[in-house]
């Protein structure tokens, strides 16, 4: 049963040298495809295969997913849209990609490709055809013919104009080609991966990496005609801690509170015209289609013989709370607003039916991958391959932290400059910075700016983490072991910002 270039002097690869040595074994002989599914905005609490799921998810396609292959505890990837996508296309975190950069209001954004460089490209240097379908959001060069041999993609900062159209009529660019495509943005994205699986535009003779990247369930969440009201007549039971107060809790959380109570045992979002039930119908409705797509998907493999050498990888940008700690957005360092569910199946190397209660990274994702296709890293990267655990999810050791951050909108060494000022931007979506760690059941938090901020969390007692810790005095010693965990993962990292840090108490 399922229960839920680079500027900086890294530490040296050698160090992560006995986490590469179990995938050269796995990568000997046939290279596998991977077929990276990557939905936008929502957290494992969507899927009916994780523990604490919401009570209207309803995931039968990739739920199946699971039940072949391993359910991670969660990932994190990023704490918005762009950072998520620039460490996944670098295999660094954010203040170690240099040139990323907004140029506008979002999503106008750019880089320098000389500078920040993305390591499909490598992927291709070495055998592998690499495709990208669906969402762009990573400066407006969307790299085909450098890092992509194959692009149907929605590239939002080239065409600012079209970028609030997330589920149609779409801008996309084919192979470098823009028009304007209709139908249901979800549907398309499904069917062009599907018709690349079974051939179009794919070298028969070549391993590929295929990233698709739905625009589901972003706001404005609307659900495919044929899934809209599905839900209409089921009620709703509201999340512990969508409303103040919240003793112990940030107080940037009363600015970030979403939600007030109906009056009659509801809540309204603070437009004081969407309700929190309207609000949950939508969502799972609207992921509905992403779930026929990762059916479809499947289908296509095994038709063409091609699901035994290929691994497939569910999971999102990052998570979306819905009114737990009173929120309806992403960014904060909750599990529902950051974590992502991660599914791993490759029948015949990942055993099926297996959970770990384990943890990555955006770093170790592009680690494992890079492994997994026989290729050295192209520069140093901070990520830990982790394929000992998909082909032993029982015995393999692993017992690392992982680290997550939210720097807002500044990558690279914009990131130390603001620190060392003490000026610019100190929040994003009313979130300060800050990293995180998860270490166990155990999670931590240290807000960059903010020497009297830190939240400390058993996940394993209190999985709605509404009960901070930091200051409980017989918690001290953990609070003091994570936050030199904290420190040693930075420094691994690359973090060169640490001395520019106030002091904690």
């Amino acid at each position: 049963m399922l229960v839920p270039p680079l500027r900086r002097t890294f530490v040296p690869l050698l160090m992560f040298a006995a986490a590469v040595s179990p995938a050269a074994s796995a990568a000997e002989g046939s290279r596998p495809n991977i077929l990276f599914i990557y939905a936008d905005d929502h957290s494992p609490k969507l899927l009916s295969c994780y523990e604490g799921a919401y009570e209207l998810a309803h995931t039968p396609n990739i739920d199946r997913l699971a039940e072949s292959g391993i359910r991670f505890a969660a990932a994190y990837l990023g704490s918005w849209c762009m950072p998520s996508r620039a460490s996944l296309l670098t295999g660094l975190h954010p203040f170690s990609i240099e040139s990323m950069r907004m140029t506008g209001s979002n999503p106008r954004s750019a880089y320098d490709p000389g500078q920040c460089r993305f390591w499909p490209a490598t992927l291709r240097e070495n055998g592998y055809q690499t495709a990208q379908i669906g969402k762009w959001h990573t400066g407006d060069d969307a790299g085909w013919g450098r890092d992509w041999d194959y692009q149907r993609v929605w590239n939002r900062p080239r065409y600012p104009e079209n970028a609030g159209r997330y589920f149609g009529p779409q801008m996309i660019e084919s192979n470098g080609e823009a028009a304007m495509v209709e139908g249901y943005s979800t549907d398309n994205y499904t069917r062009w991966a599907e018709e690349y699986i079974r051939g179009d535009g794919r070298d028969a003779d070549r391993p590929w990496y295929l990233w698709l990247c739905y625009g589901a369930i972003h706001t404005p969440t609307i659900p495919a005609p044929r899934h809209r009201g599905l839900l209409a007549d089921r009620t709703v039971a509201l999340p512990p801690g969508i409303f103040a107060p919240r003793p112990g809790k940030p107080a940037y959380l009363d600015s970030t509170q979403a939600w007030t109570s109906d009056g009659g045992g509801g809540a309204l979002f603070r437009d004081g015209k969407l309700t929190h039930t309207a609000w949950m119908h939508s969502i799972h409705e609207c992921l509905m289609a992403v779930d026929e797509g990762v059916g479809a998907l499947v289908r296509a493999l095994e038709e063409t013989g091609q699901r035994e050498n290929t691994l497939v990888i569910y999971t999102t940008d990052q998570g979306f709370a819905n009114g737990e700690h009173g929120l309806r957005q992403k960014v904060a360092p909750y599990e529902t607003s950051y974590a992502s569910p991660f599914i791993a199946s490759w029948p015949g190397t990942v055993p099926p039916e297996r959970t770990v209660p384990h943890t990555v990274n955006a770093p170790d994702i592009v680690a494992t991958f890079l492994a997994l296709a026989g290729t050295d890293q192209p520069w140093a990267m901070p990520g830990r391959d982790f394929t000992s655990l998909l082909l032993d999810p029982d015995g393999a050791s692993w017992d690392r932290p992982t680290l997550y951050l939210h720097t807002g909108q500044i990558y690279g060494s914009d990131v130390a400059e603001a620190l060392r000022k003490k000026s610019g931007s100190t929040t994003h979506a009313g979130v300060p910075l800050y990293a995180a760690l998860r270490d166990g059941a155990w999670k931590y938090v240290r807000y960059f700016r903010r020497p009297d901020l830190e939240e400390l969390y058993d996940l394993a007692a209190d999985p709605d983490e509404l009960a901070n810790l930091a200051t409980d005095p017989d918690k001290r010693p953990t609070l003091e072991r994570l936050r030199g965990l904290w420190i040693e993962e930075m420094e691994k990292a690359g973090a060169d910002f640490l001395d520019h840090l106030p002091e904690l108490p």
